[in-house]
């Protein structure tokens, strides 16, 4: 789908020319298996830097996934901005989930929708998007994840694993032990969320994990995706617990 760039970016982001033409085709987005690393968006956490810009950066860093999670946007702001990361993430080789705006996510072409806990079954959510978009749910317990996998999800969220600022709201930390009992209910990939930096990610039993702070908030984006993605090997970090 063509992106259709809108000409005042909701945070005063830059176009990185994202329209600009590529005779290279653009290489198909790997499987949440093999994502390692879930980029999830924040404006508020750029330090005054373009979302665009970091998360270009991110990208050039190996990020193969990320996740437009800007709620307070009206639907048109929303949807632009979708449009200009649609366009760098298909030339990466990178998914791109839309939170929870099912019509965002088809408006843009988007790979899929992640959906928060209180948001659509994902059944209904199905139905609307087909069978070859993803679906992913957070979830914030054991149970869940292994609820939200039987329900047809293609991945899950799980955290917070350690205490984050923008997780508060949903309790106390869960530890280790919710992705290992997680991991022992389902085999969906699993994904940690909450407090995950390159010196507590080898603790994770788990197929990826989810930041946001960690690269939204980098001095230097590509590098910190690339200090995460190398610290993070799924293959490792489930077979070392």
């Amino acid at each position: 789908m063509k992106s259709r760039v809108s000409s005042a970016p909701p945070n005063g982001d830059q176009r990185l020319d994202a329209d600009r033409a590529d005779p290279t085709p653009s290489p198909q987005p790997p499987a949440p298996s093999a994502w390692g690393v879930f980029l999830i968006t924040d404006r508020a956490q750029t330090n005054g830097r373009p979302l665009l810009e970091v998360v270009d950066a991110a990208l050039q860093g190996g990020i193969r996934a990320v996740q437009l999670r800007e709620r307070d946007l009206s639907t048109r702001g929303l949807l632009g901005l979708a449009e200009q990361l649609r366009a760098l993430t298909r030339r990466a080789g990178a998914a791109l989930l839309i939170n929870d705006r099912i019509d965002v996510a088809l408006a843009c072409d988007a790979d899929g929708v992640h959906l928060p806990g209180n948001s659509f079954a994902v059944a209904d959510a199905r139905a609307v998007l087909g069978p070859q978009r993803l679906i992913g749910v957070s979830t914030h317990a054991a149970a869940e994840a292994a609820a939200a996998a039987q329900s047809g999800a293609d991945y899950v969220l799980l955290g917070p694993i350690y205490d984050t600022p923008s997780k508060r709201a949903y309790g106390a930390p869960l530890g280790v032990a919710a992705l290992a009992e997680a991991r022992s209910l389902t085999r969906l990939p699993l994904f940690a969320i909450g407090g995950i930096d390159p010196d507590t990610v080898r603790q994770l039993s788990a197929d990826g994990i989810a930041v946001i702070r960690a690269i939204m908030s980098a001095v230097d984006p590509q590098r910190a995706a690339q200090a995460l993605l190398e610290s993070f090997s799924p293959q490792r970090n489930t077979e070392d617990h």
